[in-house]
């Protein structure tokens, strides 16, 4: 299975709300002892564990699908998991969903361009703007004080869910890791 996190490469963005999948990622790395392996053809940072690769594209979330694409043919992996922040959905949220639109986000839309719509998505909820007109900004800037202080157990949370994903169907895995929020506005 190749499980993406979807992010902006760079220390400018590294807290962003845009980047909740980088974290994931960085996490799962952690928690599996997952092997770097050499991916400057990938433009990505590629690990692997046991039969699974952890990617993170280092190309600007709207080129992500290239690199998705260039490590699924390239190691000819089937089943892709894609886990990336999600303005429709409160934050803490931490759905499951197979294909559907990208919603405007444009991670998720040059993923379905490169290898089409057929991929699990575990969208996390960062909540959104007041105004329509602040989203950009609102994605790109830091989690606020208080949902920092829940990031480390949903982060943890989300982790438990795709490792549990790797012998399980979405479905059971929906249902066992869905939830709708940490009780936060």
């Amino acid at each position: 299975m190749l499980i993406v996190g979807l992010g902006n490469p760079g220390p400018m963005y590294a807290n962003n709300r845009h980047n909740i999948g980088f974290l994931v990622i960085d996490e799962l790395v952690k928690r599996n002892s997952a092997t770097k392996l050499s991916s400057s053809s990938f433009q990505a940072e590629l690990f692997k564990f046991s039969n699974h690769f952890l990617l993170k594209p280092l190309t600007y979330m709207n080129l992500s699908g290239n690199a998705i694409a260039a490590v699924k043919n390239f190691y000819k992996v089937e089943d892709v998991v894609v886990i990336h922040d999600d303005l429709d959905l409160p934050f803490g949220a931490v759905r499951f969903k197979e294909g559907g639109g990208h919603g405007g986000h444009n991670g998720l839309k040059s993923t379905d361009e490169k290898i089409s719509r057929n991929y699990i998505r575990v969208r996390l909820g960062i909540g959104k703007p007041e105004h329509k007109s602040e989203v950009a900004s609102y994605v790109l800037s830091d989690f606020n004080q208080e949902e920092s202080k829940h990031l480390d157990i949903w982060i943890a949370h989300t982790c438990e869910a795709v490792e549990f994903l790797l012998n399980h169907s979405m479905e059971d895995t929906s249902s066992k890791y869905s939830i709708k929020n940490f009780g936060l506005k």
